[in-house]
Formats: structure tokens, C-alpha cells, sequence
């Protein structure tokens, strides 16, 4: 096969066979299909989509081009959380260690930032000493031992979708709501897990900008889990601002802990336990979500949910004193107020926007494999809803000058202009918006 001819037949519109799907695969997996050439087909993909037949085979190849992980040895319902993404996202932080002290096993895969979007691992790497790169044995005996563990994709599982995943960050392709479903599901599937909830994002930080395209990544995914026998739940949910306060790796992680301690009440710690409670009766821990959300709320209010969240720590290698002391993860030199430039209500938030002005100040990457300022990034004093009055603080920016690429300047006037105050305050949007199940 000839990989031009397959890049053209897509770019027409025409069906890519089984056959010239695997050839496609196992040849960039293998290094034999260069990045230049895969990232024409990716943008005829991206402009032409995938039938059925084609989302199934191309998913399945990608599970095929590495191990397939068996967690049955381990007892207990294994259970995963994945999100499409967003600014401020950091529920897996939160729902990950809840469900697990409620007794659910959770092995969780989870990635970098993307485009605009955190990502989970940049996050947990801001502990000082947590290791995310752990080798499929030890993730299985941590998993064993304390029915936790959050690891970066392994090379081992599904490794044509981990080169494929930073591809699709650096050209333009992100969006396709194919890409997004065989990248999420070929990596959970391969991980071994029984069951997995899904978040999947809309408004103006998401990539699916709207409910349409939500629910159709949503139905899509879920219908990818089901035929693998995996029972497979999406939530769509709000991403028309930036979720909690704090946005940005370390400082996620301190509102994170802060949830955790339960401290803080907001929309980011009641998405958190709605999403644990998924969770929790997935894993058969209950018999209702009621019953769920009561659980998840206990593992919360007694201690032992952040008790986990320490376990983890420690057992990957970092330092659990974070939990007391969060200067351990240190502090950006430089902050910058960004004030209202009116009186009103805050009627809307251009979250994308505020995603690349992360990206300006440290806290996100440019091109794939950049470093990351763990400190940078934004506290949100104020959000949709909110009456303001001219001069006063709507967030403040934390940064550091001298790291590569920063330009807060910059990122305060993308910030800026991401608020928009009027008169009146806009109707309130619901944080979870559906609930999508396929049959198994």
C-alpha cells in the first residue's frame, strides 16, 4: 500500500478500507509512516470524518499496536474517569481519590496539557517527586495495594494513539470528534478497566463549542466503550467559564487539596462529587446515585478522601507534606491583577481565550514535549454572574518573566477581553447539562 493514495482517498471523501487502516497504524506506530505524512491524513480525517465501520476499525488498531492490559487478577470493579478537557479542569485530582476510598478500584490514565486545555499529569508533577512514567507491573501492584493510581501513558498501551495525541496537538486537528473518541477509548479500553464515566465538555473552553457536537462525541464514545463490553457513562457538562478558582498546574493542585479538606464549595468540588458518585455505583459500591453522592460526600467530610489522596502520593514518590504545605511546590515571582473595566454583571467568559493566555503566561505548551512553569497561571476572583464594579479585581495572574516564551502582557489583554460585563446578569447555565449511557 502506498500511504499518498491513502491520504487522497480520504481528502475525496471515500471510505478508508480495514486493511488501509492497520497499514496506516502499525506504519506510524513503527516509524515507517513519518509525522508529515500523518498529519495530511489527520487533517483529511478531521474535514472528512469517519463512518462507523471506519471510527471501530481505526480504534481497535490503535488498542492492537500495543499491550492490552489484564487487570483481572486484581479483585474489585476496576473503574476509570476520563474529560475532554477544559481550563481549570482538575475534578480527576478530586473524584479519583474519593472513589477510591469509597472501595472502588481506579486506575487512571491520563495526559498533558492539550492546546488550551490542563492536563492532569503536568498537574501532578508540580508535587515534588510524584512519578507519573511508572512501568505497567508497578502500576498493577499499586493499584493492588492501594486501589489508586494516576500514571501518563505508557508507550506499552496503545502506543500509535500516544504519538498520535501529540500530533493532533501541533496541527489543527483536535477537535474531530473521531479523533477525540478513538484517542480517549482506544487508551481506556487497552488500560484494562471495567467501566469508565466520561466528561465531556461544552461551551466556549471545550472543544465541542456546542450541545450538538457534545452529545454526538458523547453518544460516540460511549457506543466504542459498549461494543468492547465496557459499561461506559458520559456527563455532559458546563465549560462556559473556567471551572473552581484556580487555573494552572500547582495551583490547581491547592484547590484540589482545599476540595478535599473540604474547605471549599464550588462548582468545581459539586462536579467532583457528582462525577466520584458515577464512579462509586459503576464500581457497585451502591446500590443508587443517591446513595453514590452520599458516600462520596462522607469520604469528604470525614477525612478519609484526602487520607487517599496523600496514600497516592507517597506511594508514587512524592511528598505528601503538600497537603500542609503547599510552598513546597513553590510560588511564581511575578502576579498582575487584571481589573473590571465597568460596572455590571458578568455576563460572559471567553475560557478558550483564557486557555491561551495560560499559555502566554508559562502554565501551557506551544509545541509538544515544551517545558511547563508549574507555578504560573490564574486565580478567578470573579465569574459569570457576578456583579462588578469598575476597577475591581476579576482574577490575577501569577507568572515568572523570565520563563521561556512568557509574555504576561499579553496574556492580561487576551484576559481582558475574555470578560464581558452588561447591564443585566445572563441566565444561569447548569453545571451538568446530560447523562448518556449505551447499552452493554
Amino acid at each position: 500500500m502506498i500511504i499518498q493514495e491513502i491520504i487522497k482517498a480520504k481528502r475525496d471523501g471515500h471510505e478508508l478500507s480495514e486493511s488501509e487502516i492497520w497499514f496506516v497504524i502499525d506504519g506510524y506506530a513503527k516509524d515507517v509512516i513519518p509525522d508529515y505524512q500523518m498529519s495530511s491524513l489527520l487533517m483529511a480525517i478531521f474535514l472528512r470524518g469517519f463512518t462507523e465501520k471506519e471510527l471501530m476499525v481505526w480504534t481497535g488498531s490503535m488498542i492492537a499496536s500495543g499491550v492490552r492490559l489484564d487487570l483481572s487478577d486484581i479483585p474489585g470493579i476496576k473503574v476509570d474517569k476520563h474529560s475532554t478537557g477544559g481550563v481549570g479542569d482538575k475534578c480527576s485530582l478530586i473524584c479519583a481519590p474519593i472513589a477510591a476510598a469509597c472501595g472502588v478500584i481506579v486506575p487512571m490514565m491520563s495526559g498533558r496539557c492539550l492546546c488550551h486545555t490542563g492536563g492532569t499529569i503536568d498537574k501532578l508533577e508540580s508535587i515534588p517527586g510524584f512519578r507519573t512514567n511508572i512501568p505497567i507491573p508497578e502500576f498493577k501492584e499499586l493499584l493492588r495495594k492501594h486501589g489508586l493510581a494516576i500514571i501518563s501513558q505508557t508507550g506499552e498501551l496503545a502506543p500509535a494513539d500516544g504519538k498520535l495525541y501529540a500530533l493532533r496537538d501541533v496541527t489543527g486537528t483536535v477537535e474531530s470528534i473521531y479523533l477525540i473518541a478513538s484517542s480517549i477509548m482506544s487508551k481506556k479500553i487497552a488500560e484494562g478497566t471495567d467501566a469508565l464515566i466520561l466528561d465531556v465538555k461544552t461551551g466556549s473552553g471545550a472543544f465541542m463549542k456546542n450541545m450538538d457536537r457534545a452529545e454526538a462525541l458523547a453518544v460516540t464514545m460511549s457506543r466504542i466503550g459498549s461494543m468492547h463490553g465496557k459499561r461506559t457513562m458520559a456527563l455532559i457538562t458546563d465549560m462556559s467559564q473556567p471551572l473552581g478558582t484556580h487555573a494552572g498546574n500547582s495551583l490547581e493542585v491547592i484547590e484540589s487539596i482545599e476540595i478535599l479538606k473540604n474547605r471549599v464549595s464550588n462548582d468545581c468540588s459539586r462536579l467532583s462529587i457528582d462525577l466520584a458518585a458515577h464512579m462509586i455505583l459503576l464500581g457497585k459500591k451502591a446500590g443508587s446515585l443517591g446513595e453514590a453522592l452520599s458516600l462520596a460526600g462522607d469520604a469528604i467530610s470525614t477525612g478519609s478522601a484526602l487520607a487517599k489522596f496523600r496514600e497516592m502520593i507517597e506511594a508514587q514518590g512524592g511528598s505528601p507534606a503538600v497537603c500542609e504545605d503547599y510552598s513546597i511546590m513553590g510560588s511564581a515571582p511575578e502576579s498582575m491583577d487584571i481589573a473590571a473595566d465597568g460596572n455590571g454583571f458578568i455576563i460572559s467568559m471567553d475560557t478558550e481565550m483564557i486557555g491561551t493566555a495560560m499559555i502566554f503566561l508559562g502554565a501551557g505548551r506551544k509545541i509538544m514535549g515544551s517545558p511547563i512553569d508549574h507555578t504560573a497561571g490564574i486565580i478567578f476572583h470573579k465569574k459569570i454572574g457576578v456583579a462588578v464594579r469598575k476597577g475591581e479585581p476579576l482574577c490575577t495572574m501569577f507568572f515568572n518573566r523570565s520563563f521561556e516564551g512568557v509574555n504576561p502582557e499579553f496574556a492580561r489583554g487576551l484576559i481582558s477581553e475574555s470578560y464581558k460585563i452588561g447591564e443585566k446578569p445572563s441566565e444561569k447555565i447548569p453545571l451538568i447539562l446530560k447523562l448518556i449511557e449505551a447499552d452493554t
